[in-house]
Parts: structure tokens; C-alpha cells; sequence
């Protein structure tokens, strides 16, 4: 087996990963290696390319600061210019050259002896490794496939799909369709499939909230003065920071402040749905904010069509050739679409790593529940730097943000490791602890706390363990410096805790 010798091994090549990989050259780090399964960047935008595939964040958040995008064609971007723009910023700064594509890290564990990752990777079938001092972590909390334990499943004679691995080819056009989840995924990708399918049955556990997708074409005008006036798209993009930030008082601190956010979901299903009994189907039984909330135009109006059918009895089972709900109706489908989200808390990415104590990350958090440090590092993980990791998930604004806050962290330990010569940086226990008391304080009062539904924010132990709790500058603020005071670190001179 080849065994590759690199200061910094980055997985993922996705905002987080690309980000990352970038940064490291910006600031001269040249000795690393961008590690990923696919074939080009682009994450969770490359892999899901179903029908209306789109972001809910408005487009002028969506990118990184440092290179804003003058060619987003609309408000909200769609799938195919997402993963363009990231592509592009990719040939930008030439990070192609420092990519192995076609690697699935299969294995990742802290060695004490050698102070370095050792990395097991599978490329072009035949095994590699490399042996990196810095893994950084870059894969994502929406890279898994989340399919459900449904009693048959395996029998089904016909389709099957998830979201995030569809299938392009398939023609749905007179075919009969069950669609479980009725997520963000699936409020995107049913209005398109119910234009051709002859049925569609929607299986839905919980209503979400769906606010109006107010979604617009950019004008020639704009598009020009993106491109040619110094400026403009910054001062936009702040505006919409400003805007969406507002939201963040609601959800931490005054979920009360949300009543306007309901009015506007509401008036999204009263102006779609007359039906007493579809209407009342569609109408959350939860505080707005408690889940994700949604965008969308043509949910409501698709539920409505004479060929969609909602059914909110939940499935017994799943038969060759039928979808048999609890009631006992059994319902004769071609193609099962799963549309059931992601594994966020339980990632099967968190049985792969394994720090200094021969424990892997699930193993960790399947006692504490997800828990680090300022999202990035987590103790007993030396040299670890972990994007969009515990307590930085957002319910108001652009992951981008919180990514771009964590790569200034990156960069700043990246640098005192070079400047001071360490060897081993490991994040105390006791300031990890302190830092999670104090996530879980300021969720006291919060509408994730105390909406009255379940959610994947909320861990196997009942704690918000995804989420971060108040605004996003916040955040950005305690990330602007590396703190070492917080961490035990080691030195190649020494070789001694300081």
C-alpha cells in the first residue's frame, strides 16, 4: 500500500473542504491534499440533482465573500448554478491540481506514537494511505442518505430513489409514484414529478411550516452593475445579511416574534387549499421555527391537484409491487421516491474517525452527544478541525457565513502551529465543557427548545446539538483568533504539554 506523507489532509470538496483548501493556499500552506468520493466539487450541490433542486438562502449569501458571484440569474439559486459557481471559484485558485478524485476515506485514526493522521483511502478500487500531522473534516452534515426502516422495503419489484442519489434517466412521465418525507427535498421535487406522473401519493409524518419562495429573475440592469459597479453586490449582500439576521432574535430569544412568519405560512396554505380536511392535514401542529422552516410557491397548489393524494396514516409496509398505510389501504406505485433527509447526528462519516483514546467520533458522542469546541475541534481529537461541525447549524441565514467564521479559526491555528513549531493541539475538556454549558444556556428559551416538536437539531440524548443559538456574528466574533490558552499543545522542540 502507498503511504502518503502531507502536513494538512482535507475530505470533502464542498463549501467547507473547497473553502478550506483554498485558504491554506492563500496563506502558504502548499503541502496538502483535497480528498473526495466525487468526481468534481460541489458537495451536497453535486449530488442532488433532482427536479428543482434549489437553495432557500438567498443567492447574494450564497457565496463566499471573497468571491461573490456577479451571475446568479435569480434571488434564489438553483442546483446547476450552485455547483457551477462552486466549480468555477475551484479553477480560480487552482485547487483541481492538489484534488484526489474518486477517494472514499474509509478509515481515519490519531496516531500517538507518529503525532499524525493515518488515512485509509479507496481509489480506482486499490487501497491508499496517507499520513497527514492536520485532518480537516470537511465532509458535511448532509452528505448521508437517510433511508428508512420500512417492513419490505427490500421486496419492492419496482423504482426506488432517494433525493440525494437520483436518478436522471428514469423517465416518471404515466408512472405511479409514492414519495415519502415531505422535507425540503421533497417540497422541491413533487411539484415537478406530479406534472408528468399519472399519481402521486405524498406520505407525510409532520407538516412543515412553508413560507412564500419569494423568488425573482435578476434584471439585465443588475446583472451589469453586479459585474461593472464597485460595490454593489457587497452593499446587497449585507442588506440581505441584515434582513435575514433579524430572524435569529425569533428562534433563540422571543419565539413570540415569529407570529408574522406564521401569518405569512398560513396565508401560504389559504390561498392554495379550500379543503377543510387538506388544509387541516397541511397545518402544522408546531410552533413556526421548532423545525426547518421552508419556501415554497407551488407546494400547496400541488397538493391540491385532482392526481396527488397526501396521506398522513403513516406506511404498515411495502409489498412488490403496492405502499400499504396504517389504515390498512394498499396503493399499486411504479417508483418509491425516499425523500427522508440525512444522517446529521448519527453520520456513518463519525465511525470512521478515531482519536488518541481508540475511540471513534460516534463512540464519543453516542455519550456526551455531539459536543465540541467553537464547531471545529473536539477533545480527545488531536490536530482535528471539523467544518460545520457541533453547534453551527442555522435556521435563518447562509451556512456559508458560519463556514467562512471557522475558516479564520482554521487559518489562525494553522499558523501557530507553524510559527510555534506544535506538534499536538487538543482542545481542554474543561473548555469544552464550559463552552457547551454555555450553547445549552442561551438554547433555554428557544423555539427549538420549546416548540413542541421532534427534529434532527435535537441529538438520541434530547439536546440541540446542531444548532447555533443567536446571531451569526456572534459567532464570527469568538472565531476571529485562535484561543491556544483553551487547548493542551505540545511542541517538536520539547515535546511537552504547555
Amino acid at each position: 500500500m502507498t503511504t502518503n506523507d502531507v502536513q494538512v489532509a482535507v475530505i470533502g470538496a464542498g463549501f467547507s473542504g473547497l473553502g478550506a483548501a483554498i485558504k491554506l493556499k492563500q496563506n502558504g500552506f502548499d503541502d496538502f491534499v483535497l480528498l473526495d468520493r466525487g468526481q468534481n466539487f460541489g458537495g451536497t450541490w453535486r449530488d442532488n440533482t433532482y427536479p428543482g433542486a434549489a437553495c432557500d438562502v438567498p443567492s447574494q449569501l450564497y457565496s463566499y465573500s471573497f468571491a461573490l458571484n456577479p451571475n446568479w440569474t435569480r434571488s434564489y439559486g438553483h442546483q446547476p448554478e450552485i455547483h457551477q459557481y462552486i466549480n468555477d471559484v475551484a479553477d480560480k485558485y487552482g485547487i483541481g491540481a492538489k484534488t484526489r478524485w474518486g477517494s472514499e476515506v474509509t478509515h481515519a485514526e490519531w496516531n500517538e506514537d507518529q503525532a499524525r493522521w493515518i488515512i485509509d483511502v479507496t481509489r480506482d478500487g486499490t487501497s491508499e494511505q496517507y499520513r497527514a500531522q492536520i485532518l480537516v473534516g470537511g465532509v458535511g452534515p448532509l452528505c448521508e442518505p437517510n433511508l428508512p426502516d420500512i417492513d419490505g422495503i427490500d421486496s419492492f419489484g419496482g423504482k426506488i430513489v432517494h433525493s440525494a442519489r437520483w436518478d436522471n434517466d428514469y423517465d416518471f412521465t404515466g408512472k405511479r409514484v409514492a414519495v415519502i418525507g415531505t422535507g425540503a427535498s421533497a417540497i422541491q421535487l413533487v411539484p415537478e414529478v406530479a406534472k408528468v406522473a399519472a399519481h402521486v401519493d405524498v406520505y407525510q409524518r409532520t407538516a412543515p411550516w412553508i413560507v412564500p419562495r419569494t423568488e425573482r429573475a435578476y434584471r439585465p440592469a443588475e446583472n451589469w452593475a453586479f459585474k461593472h459597479v464597485p460595490g454593489v453586490q457587497k452593499v446587497m449582500r449585507a442588506a440581505v445579511y441584515g434582513l435575514n439576521e433579524v430572524t435569529a432574535l425569533g428562534l433563540t430569544y422571543a419565539p413570540n416574534a415569529l407570529k408574522p412568519v406564521e401569518l405569512a405560512c398560513r396565508t401560504n396554505i389559504s390561498k392554495a387549499i379550500t379543503d377543510p380536511e387538506l388544509k387541516d392535514k397541511v397545518t402544522p401542529k408546531f410552533a413556526v421555527g421548532c423545525k426547518r422552516i421552508l419556501r415554497s410557491n407551488n407546494w400547496y397548489p400541488t397538493l391540491a391537484r385532482p392526481n396527488v393524494d397526501l396521506i398522513t396514516d403513516g406506511i404498515s409496509k411495502i409489498t412488490g409491487s403496492s405502499v400499504v398505510s396504517n389504515d390498512g389501504t394498499e396503493r399499486e406505485v411504479d417508483v418509491i421516491v425516499v425523500a427522508t433527509g440525512f444522517h446529521v447526528t448519527d453520520s456513518p462519516v463519525f465511525e470512521a474517525i478515531v482519536g488518541a483514546d481508540g475511540r471513534s467520533l460516534a463512540q464519543v458522542w453516542a455519550g456526551t452527544g455531539m459536543q465540541g469546541y467553537k464547531g471545529t475541534f473536539i477533545h480527545g481529537f488531536p490536530n482535528l478541525a471539523l467544518m460545520v461541525g457541533p453547534s453551527t447549524g442555522l435556521g435563518h441565514t447562509s451556512m456559508v457565513y458560519m463556514i467562512e467564521s471557522q475558516l479564520n479559526y482554521l487559518v489562525d491555528y494553522l499558523k501557530q502551529v507553524r510559527e510555534k513549531g506544535l506538534t499536538r493541539v487538543d482542545v481542554k475538556a474543561s473548555a469544552q465543557d464550559e463552552y457547551n454549558k454555555g450553547i445549552q444556556h442561551a438554547l433555554r428559551n428557544s423555539v427549538w427548545e420549546n416548540g413542541g416538536c421532534a427534529s434532527w437539531y435535537k441529538d438520541a440524548n434530547g439536546n440541540i446539538t446542531t444548532l447555533w443559538p443567536g446571531f451569526t456574528f456572534n459567532f464570527r466574533r469568538i472565531t476571529r483568533k485562535f484561543d491556544i490558552a483553551a487547548y493542551d499543545v505540545e511542541r517538536a522542540t520539547a515535546a511537552a504539554s504547555a
